[in-house]
């Protein structure tokens, strides 16, 4: 398991936790919307943080820090991601993981072994824009709804968000990808930030305004009884 970046202590990343953020390395998406280009597409020029270093700290900060989340990238790429959750486990840290869905066997057993406490899902698009907003043509949509279904019928605290991304999604999209999800415990609308993008043509895009974000909250909740707007 290899880890490119780390956030020591996070607020804001594990809700009700004090939380160590770790990044893996590379992605089977290419979202044109993506800030973390080097993680995503260039994942070998990054140093790799030791893992001695990630459990000293933890060590260290034992009974303070209470979660740790694993994001990315994309963490289910990474053949030595449940060992690592394991010993999290032995640590009694809480884990949190974030991920594209596109690996529903993945999620699957990791939720089976009890090894997830709270996974944050990304939804891009609605099932017929996927491919434009993942980047890849041939996509298979089905492993997607299949990691949706997974997560809401789980009873595992999770959630699912959005990039609403201006030229990309509109109103009608968050609406359908709310229809879709329906009776998730929680849909997070995340606003779009035009910076480092892997298409550098959204650099220029503006993001939605505020009020445009959260009409389109209150629409989503016709099917999701909580739904937030981040980012703004």
């Amino acid at each position: 398991m290899e880890f490119k970046g780390w956030v020591r202590t996070s607020l804001i990343d594990y809700p009700d936790h004090i939380a160590t953020v770790l990044f893996t390395g590379g992605c089977n998406f290419r979202c044109p919307m993506c800030h973390n280009a080097d993680l995503v597409l260039r994942p070998g020029e990054m140093e790799t943080i030791p893992q001695t270093e990630i459990w000293g700290f933890l060590r260290r900060r034992e009974g303070l820090v209470d979660g740790v989340v694993i994001t990315g990238g994309e963490p289910t790429i990474q053949p030595g991601l449940s060992p690592f959750l394991q010993q999290l486990k032995e640590a009694n840290l809480d884990i949190k993981l974030d991920t594209n869905g596109y690996r529903p066997d993945i999620l699957a057993a990791l939720l089976n072994d009890g090894l997830l406490d709270y996974v944050a899902m990304d939804v891009k698009a609605p099932p017929d824009k996927y491919p434009i907003l993942t980047g890849l043509p041939d996509m298979d949509v089905t492993r997607v709804a299949q990691s949706i279904a997974l997560l809401k019928e789980s009873g595992a605290a999770h959630e699912f968000r959005t990039t609403v991304v201006p030229g990309l999604l509109d109103e009608n999209d968050v609406a359908d990808i709310a229809h879709w999800i329906a009776g998730a415990n929680q849909y997070a609308l995340q606003q779009f930030r035009p910076v480092n993008t892997l298409d550098a043509e959204l650099e220029r895009a503006s993001p939605y305004p505020t009020d445009a974000l959260q009409a389109m909250a209150r629409r989503a909740n016709a099917w999701v009884s909580l739904v937030v707007v981040r980012g703004v």
